[in-house]
C-alpha cells in the first residue's frame, strides 16, 4: 500500500504545520515526524485506524496523531489520506 494526500489534506496538515511553528519550531519538526511515522504504518496496516465514530455509516476511518486527526480512505492500492482537522473539530464527513 501506498499512503498519498489529497489536495486539500496536504494543505490541511501544512497549515497546521505552519500554525505549531509560529510558537514552537522544534515542536512543529517532531509533529511532523511523528505523524509520518505513524502515517507509514498504514502502509502494512490500513484498516488499523478505527471507524470515524461521529460518522460510522461512511467509508472512511481515522488515527489520531494529537492534537489532530487525519482521515482517511482505503481505494485500491492506495491509503488516501483525505482530511486532517484539529482534534476539537467536528466532522461533518470529510470529502474525498
Amino acid at each position: 500500500m501506498k499512503v498519498k494526500f489529497t489536495p486539500s489534506a496536504k494543505t490541511q496538515f501544512l497549515s497546521a504545520l505552519s500554525y505549531i511553528r509560529k510558537d514552537k519550531p522544534s515542536a512543529a519538526i517532531d509533529f511532523r515526524n511523528w505523524a509520518e511515522k505513524i502515517l507509514r504504518r498504514l502502509e502494512d496496516f490500513p484498516e488499523s485506524g478505527r471507524i470515524i465514530p461521529e460518522c460510522t455509516e461512511l467509508p472512511y476511518r481515522e488515527v489520531i496523531i494529537s492534537p489532530s486527526r487525519f482521515f482517511y480512505k482505503i481505494k485500491d492500492d492506495t491509503v488516501w489520506i483525505v482530511a486532517v482537522w484539529h482534534g476539537a473539530q467536528l466532522p461533518k464527513g470529510p470529502s474525498s
